[in-house]
């Protein structure tokens, strides 16, 4: 799965924002952060504390202005995605940065903010299955998959399977053995109590409530959505997907 950049020093980047879903970004962070030869930065517009959808803090040690050209940038999503899509300077910082990344990865509905900076229309992507519906409306082709690479993008579904892309993304810039072992000194093997992770598992009431809970965020993207689709582009047709 190797691309053979295993002799490059790589910059990683992550991307935060207030209310994101912290899962998005400390899970990817907690197997990119260990990839050999590389740094990785936390970034926002400014440098300083950011609070995740639960209140959470964390922190930015680098802004826009001093981060350097990234070979990896990691775009998470939370309700906080809403107002980051909305942000011309978060738009123009991912637009900026990903014309020489090595890679983009977004996870969950952190591909949303990437798919209103305009970089993923065509392209086949996807993400938490409550937003899938959003996807094209800017564009995008979307696959019910726990990930999906086209070319340099690679996008996940919902939370937790940042740690699949994650791993994915260090097989693809160091190797299989590389992510296999880090995979077994994190004792990545999931093995969930109840097998209720994903809409077509879980049972007719589980899903309902967790539909009702996401009801006004869902709204809100789709909205949102449809107004860029109006201003910028066609969404594509059924017959497309």
């Amino acid at each position: 799965m190797s691309k053979n950049f295993n002799e490059k020093h790589l910059n990683i980047g992550a991307l935060i924002f207030n209310d994101i879903d912290q899962l998005d970004f400390t899970g990817p962070f907690e197997i990119l952060s260990r990839i050999p030869n590389s740094s990785i930065h936390i970034i926002s517009k400014d440098r300083g504390i950011v609070r995740d959808m639960q209140g959470l803090q964390i922190v930015a040690d680098t802004s826009f202005d001093d981060t350097p050209p990234l070979d990896v940038l990691l775009i998470p999503g939370g309700y906080g995605q809403e107002q980051a899509a909305l942000d011309e300077d978060v738009l123009t910082f991912i637009r900026q940065q990903a014309e020489s990344a090595l890679y983009v990865f977004m996870v969950c509905t952190g591909t949303l903010i990437c798919a209103a900076a305009g970089l993923l229309h065509g392209r086949k992507a996807t993400t938490h299955w409550t937003a899938m519906e959003v996807l094209p409306f800017y564009g995008v082709f979307p696959r019910d998959d726990r990930v999906v690479i086209d070319g340099r993008f690679i996008s996940v579904g919902g939370v937790t399977s940042g740690l699949d892309g994650a791993l994915v993304l260090v097989a693809l810039l160091r190797g299989d053995q590389v992510a296999k072992e880090l995979q077994l000194y994190l004792a990545y093997d999931p093995q969930p109590p109840f097998d209720s992770g994903s809409p077509t598992k879980a049972s007719a009431d589980v899903l309902d409530a967790v539909r009702v809970q996401a009801q006004k965020i869902t709204e809100r993207r789709l909205a949102s959505a449809r107004n860029y689709a109006s201003m910028t582009l066609v969404p594509l047709q059924q017959d497309d997907l």
